[in-house]
């Protein structure tokens, strides 16, 4: 039988297999018909009167690009992509050839924005796509590929603005302690793509996004920036955040001569009637293939949320109570004064993290009435965020691992003592923590597995987890311990729907 690390492994691999970008593209996008041909998207139809193009920007667009022109075959006129700098040659060296595109493609590939960052490369590739929608007409179709980290790969400052003038802005602005959502409202209101510019210019054409969604909640004018979502904000809102942090009185005159012709009111919902934004993978599309996995493999399987966010030392807690509850279930001991206690703190800790849209106390519930004969898998996604204190390397995902290892040789030693009883009892556990890209901070690990017995077997090894999590030095420690076994190495995966983790208990 296998082994409870090798079915969270392929729990892991068959939720991120279902949102790479291939078989993803080909399960929602079919062209039927020859005569006057129609694309159907997830059961959606459009019309092809004439000409097909395609433009793109993400971190996964390459892959998407290269299953669209195999689908489109003929009908794709022409393409522009803009793609992160050396992806290219990254995807060669790890041999995934299904992620490029064959040599006589139609589509035409730029790369740029450098460690994520917007640069005259990534502005070259955002001009050459602004080109070929402003060249659209009324019977042409533009289909728009969107995936995470398009933002830094489509930056179009609205003239007079240079791209180091907006740079510097944003800069300024997040130095002041501006949040994301703040950040991205003025980067929107100063760019001619972001916040539907780019459906704007498409205009007449019907336009059709396909998005892989890589922020919680999948909202369209946050991904990417919402090139072809209306957005929700205005001028207005622009000039608030601006003003909040002091900036309204020493900007540059281009960003000063661009405020003051924009328009104060958002884009009216009725000027997006020729745009269809389509979400083809997400978190949730990757949990639900993790779930359908783990009950064929004999598990009970719950999803938790694809919402997880907050401090990872919180949210480990979160876990090891979790844990906690279904050991204590599974001995017998679900209802008593030490399953009210985790009980709750659970409800306290998912009060304090605010996790979108977590209804813990029905999922509680459901967890109360699990018996030990079948085998449990919890199941979750999101992302959670580090506040580093050391100088080590690792990952918020190899982070999550070691916490969570730690708290649950914590309990066990506090729990064993208090009543004889081993918090596991008779339980194996194992917990893993991926990045659906395959790529956990600096490191070649997409993140870790976990069990109770590691710090124990670490200490024979003379690791102490304590001292390299005080260091941030995650992959350090699972690196030289057994070897590395630990971690989880999947190479660079061509998708990135954020990161996800199992739960995977059951009675020895």
């Amino acid at each position: 039988s296998m082994s409870l690390r090798e079915h969270a492994l392929s729990l892991f691999r068959s939720a991120v297999g279902t949102v790479c970008p291939a078989p993803m593209l080909k399960k929602a996008v079919k062209l039927q018909g020859d005569g006057c041909p129609q694309l159907l998207v997830k059961g959606q139809a459009f019309a092809v009167k004439r000409d097909l193009y395609l433009v793109g920007f993400g971190k996964a667009v390459l892959g998407m690009a290269a299953a669209a022109e195999e689908i489109l075959g003929d009908h794709l006129v022409r393409g522009v992509i803009s793609v992160p700098l050396g992806i290219q040659e990254n995807l060669q060296r790890a041999g995934m050839q299904e992620m490029l595109l064959k040599p006589h493609s139609k589509i035409q590939v730029m790369e740029g924005a450098k460690n994520n960052l917007p640069d005259p490369e990534a502005l070259k590739g955002a001009v050459a796509i602004q080109e070929l929608a402003e060249g659209l007409n009324a019977d042409d179709l533009l289909l728009v590929l969107i995936s995470g980290g398009g933002s830094a790969l489509l930056p179009a400052p609205i003239p007079p603005i240079l791209l180091e003038e907006k740079e510097k802005l944003t800069k300024t602005l997040a130095s002041r302690g501006a949040a994301i959502q703040e950040l991205n409202v003025v980067r929107k209101t100063l760019s001619l793509l972001k916040g539907g510019g780019l459906a704007q210019l498409a205009y007449p054409a019907q336009v059709v996004s396909l998005i892989l969604s890589d922020v919680i909640g999948d909202p369209l004018d946050i991904i990417a920036s919402g090139p072809t979502a209306a957005s929700s904000h205005s001028m207005q809102d622009c000039l608030r955040i601006l003003a909040k942090y002091n900036l309204l009185h020493n900007l540059p005159k281009s960003v000063e001569t661009v405020l003051s012709c924009s328009p104060t009111k958002p884009t009216a919902p009725e000027d997006y009637s020729h745009v269809c934004n389509i979400i083809i993978g997400s978190n949730t599309l990757a949990l639900d293939e993790a779930k359908c996995q783990a009950e064929g493999l004999g598990y009970t399987a719950l999803i938790l949320s694809t919402a997880i966010c907050g401090e990872v030392s919180r949210v480990a807690t979160l876990y090891c109570q979790l844990i906690r509850l279904v050991c204590l279930s599974f001995a017998g001991l679900g209802e008593g004064p030490l399953s009210d206690e985790v009980r709750g703190n659970l409800l306290q800790l998912a009060a304090e993290l605010e996790i979108p849209g977590l209804n813990l106390a029905e999922f509680l519930q459901a967890l109360q009435i699990l018996g030990p004969e079948k085998p449990v898998c919890i199941l979750a996604g999101g992302e959670t965020t580090v506040q580093l204190q050391g100088t080590g390397k690792g990952g918020r995902n190899q982070e999550l691992a070691l916490r969570v290892g730690l708290g649950l040789h914590r309990a066990q030693a506090t729990e064993g003592y208090r009543r004889q009883q081993p918090l596991t009892g008779r339980c194996e556990i194992i917990f893993l923590s991926g990045g659906t890209d395959g790529q956990d901070g600096p490191t070649e690990a997409a993140g870790a597995f976990c069990s109770p017995e590691l710090v124990d077997e670490a200490l024979q090894e003379g690791l102490d987890a304590e001292a390299f999590l005080s260091n941030n030095d995650s992959y350090t420690f699972f690196s030289q311990f057994q070897g590395g076994r630990h971690l989880l190495v999947t190479g660079l995966t061509g998708t990135n729907v954020m990161d996800i983790q199992a739960i995977l208990i059951r009675v020895t």
